[in-house]
């Protein structure tokens, strides 16, 4: 698993205070609005707002602000939200592509302009580092009571493209036209993920150690805080006890 998908791993099983999880409320009803808004209120035909209506149900968002989300995006109102991608550099010269939704980017732009500046980081041009990512469907299991071989079997039959495995969780890689298919076929055939997205996965990845492998979570934490900010990608690749730690602080 690379680097950053293991980060993202190690943060999701670390317990959610009130206010973290009203940020996550916030982020999941803007995407809910999003893919309504750009596929129709039907789940059935559309795959992104039926996944997003599942990541919101899995963190325990209300289903009356999922109806609502749903009915105001149909009905033409909810604001009118953009979807941005910035790129820039971090520390040790990682690469960080950062995924927005907003209603106001200049606000949005100067938020993660300082969060770049302050935090040991630039912001770059359109294109700076999009390159070195490619787009992945990413269905990770946790590992604990899973059968590596039957998963990954299963997996392989429904069309993955490959399975990443270490000590703690399965991750599936797939073509994001064939994540729907993948997640639904695992999922029916008794594998229930712990989380699953269409991602960017990095195509290299740049070792840090040190102060520049804390200054470049710190960064990549500062700007997932961010409202508009929907999720974060870097290419780094960084000790796990060193995430562990970070994730505790």
């Amino acid at each position: 698993m690379s680097g950053h998908s293991k980060w993202a791993t190690i943060k999701r099983k670390k317990a959610k205070t009130d206010q973290e999880r009203g940020k996550i409320f916030t982020k999941l009803v803007r995407e809910l609005t999003s893919a309504a808004k750009q596929g129709g209120a039907d789940p059935g035909g559309n795959a992104r707002l039926r996944l997003a209506i599942e990541k919101a149900k899995e963190s325990n968002v209300p289903t009356d602000k999922i109806k609502k989300a749903i009915e105001k995006a149909a009905g033409g109102s909810g604001g009118v939200l953009e979807e941005i991608t910035y790129e820039g550099y971090g520390p040790g010269g990682v690469a960080v592509l950062v995924e927005v939704l907003t209603d106001n980017k200049n606000r949005t732009i100067s938020e993660i302009r300082n969060a770049f500046t302050r935090h040991g980081g630039n912001l770059g041009d359109s294109g700076c580092v999009s390159w070195m990512f490619e787009k992945k469907g990413s269905i990770v299991f946790d590992k604990k009571g899973k059968n590596d071989e039957a998963l990954s079997m299963d997996a392989i039959e429904a069309g993955a493209d490959d399975i990443n495995v270490d000590e703690d969780a399965i991750e599936v890689i797939t073509t994001p036209e064939k994540f729907p298919q993948v997640r639904e076929s695992l999922i029916a055939a008794g594998h229930k993920p712990d989380s699953s997205e269409i991602t960017m996965n990095a195509k290299t990845t740049v070792r840090l150690e040190g102060d520049n492998a804390h200054a470049a979570l710190k960064l990549v934490s500062i700007l997932e805080e961010l409202d508009d900010v929907q999720k974060v990608h870097a290419n780094f690749d960084i000790a796990e006890d060193i995430l562990e730690q970070e994730s505790k602080a």
